[in-house]
């Protein structure tokens, strides 16, 4: 029997062990996409206590407390870090064979040290243990990062973000790059309440004044310009399906002056809004050669009375149940069709679309960027063990896994960077079952550059890190 979370863990094969020890577990780690605070990283914030590091925004943790019978006031409520993180404790538990145990005590062990089960015995231990060592210099955010070895955080930002973070930071040349993200979803979203008041403050810090569809395409112009300025590399897109409807100039110009009007925006209408104002974004990464991902498939807000009380993101969205592939083939090839097709990475959130994804990036893959298109690593609901393993395995039958761009942590805690090491060790022990299989050759050479391209050598190609 082996021993919880030992050196070998995840690890069944002696050929896995030598991957991971002697190939793997040494690399850095770009996390090219999360949703980490800038300011933090900037200001080289420490935490308090552990709560505010670990649960603050944390909705994976948030559900399962909720399905575990624990009150609001302790998840998102007026209860104290202690009593939040007591809760935590207790419903560890309960998590047993869901991700969120292996994530919880990875972190425990490699950040604290701390090897004991939390749990609503340990709980008070633990939360003054961590918390002290969290609450000084050593164990500041930057510090916390560099334990990870971390050489790059690209962060999630709105084009109306003034980016006043990632300049202090760069100013302040420490070793870690801090980058910004593209996130425009805001400026697409014609159909939501608060569209103009969004329009309005982008008018504003792009000194354009909006009156039409080309000036909103001129506002976002001069907010892309400043991004690349500010070292941006990379664009992301949070979608529901995607997006190819057709769309003249005309007639995103008659649905936007809808909108300024304060006229209601019908579905089909803003659905051709959108797809017209991504194809003209993803004409400006293009152009800057910027790499575009797009995340699709979740189901967002489905608890209204819930959403009402705590907003969004706070751990009431599901994999949605899409058709996908028709939209997807027709945007990208549009893009394809003059050429102007950005390097892409597309992430699924419904494992039945894996293939989908898979064998679509092979119809746009043209032989000027190894890996140009990306099949993206298991995205929310499928960031686990078996998540990764199929999608793994999927780019693998229909793909090139040698040209993969690896793990990301998509995560708003800077202490969830061990599931960059949890993402190694399963790819590790897939590839070392195939070799005692005889399925690969017992070419460690061969494979284990494999394993560290995979790991860190093609992101930092590919992003031109």
């Amino acid at each position: 029997m082996k021993t919880f979370l030992d050196d070998n863990f995840l690890l069944q094969t002696k050929t896995a062990e030598k991957l991971y020890h002697d190939y793997a577990a040494s690399m850095p780690i770009i996390d090219y996409h999360n949703h980490l605070p800038p300011a933090d990283i900037a200001n080289d914030r420490v935490f308090e206590n552990i709560s505010q590091a670990w649960l603050k925004g944390d909705h994976y943790k948030w559900r399962a407390m909720r399905a575990n019978g624990i009150n609001e006031r302790y998840i998102t409520g007026d209860a104290t870090d202690e009593e939040k993180f007591l809760k935590w404790a207790e419903t560890t538990t309960q998590t047993l064979r869901n991700p969120l145990f292996h994530w919880t005590h990875l972190e425990l062990r490699r950040y604290f040290g701390i090897n004991d089960i939390l749990s609503k015995t340990t709980g008070k231990a633990i939360y003054d243990e961590s918390s002290a060592l969290l609450n000084t210099k050593e164990n500041s955010v930057q510090q916390l990062l560099s334990k990870m070895k971390v050489e790059v955080v690209c962060t999630t930002d709105d084009p109306i973000d003034s980016l006043e973070h990632h300049k202090l930071h760069r100013d302040n040349n420490t070793g870690l790059k801090m980058l910004p993200t593209w996130r425009a979803d805001k400026a697409t979203a014609i159909d939501t309440p608060d569209y103009l008041a969004y329009i309005n403050k982008l008018g504003e810090v792009s000194n354009v004044e909006i009156k039409n569809f080309n000036t909103l395409l001129e506002a976002l112009q001069v907010r892309h310009d400043y991004f690349a300025n500010m070292g941006c590399k990379l664009s992301d897109h949070g979608l529901d399906n995607f997006l190819a409807d057709n769309c003249t100039p005309q007639e995103a110009e008659s649905i936007f002056q809808k909108a300024l009007s304060k006229s209601p925006v019908t579905p089909i209408e803003a659905n051709k809004f959108k797809s017209g104002l991504l194809y003209v974004m993803a004409l400006m990464d293009h152009s800057k050669g910027w790499v575009q991902q797009f995340h699709v498939g979740a189901i967002r807000n489905n608890n209204t009375r819930l959403l009402k009380q705590l907003g969004p993101d706070t751990g009431f969205d599901s994999i949605g149940d899409v058709s996908m592939a028709a939209p997807m083939s027709k945007f990208l090839d549009l893009l394809d069709s003059t050429n102007q097709l950005a390097k892409t990475i597309l992430y699924n959130n419904n494992p039945k679309d894996n293939a989908v994804l898979a064998t679509m990036i092979g119809n746009f893959q043209d032989g000027s960027t190894p890996g140009k298109m990306q099949f993206g690593s298991g995205w929310w609901f499928m960031d686990q063990k078996d998540g990764m393993e199929n999608q793994i395995n999927t780019l693998s039958n229909m793909g090139l896994l040698s040209r993969f761009v690896g793990m990301l942590t998509d995560s708003r805690s800077f202490l969830s960077f061990p599931r960059h090491e949890y993402f190694r060790r399963i790819l590790c022990n897939l590839i070392g079952n195939d070799v005692e299989n005889g399925e690969l050759p017992n070419d460690m050479e061969l494979l284990g550059k494999m394993v560290q391209d995979i790991c860190y050598n093609n992101a930092k190609e590919y992003f031109d890190f």
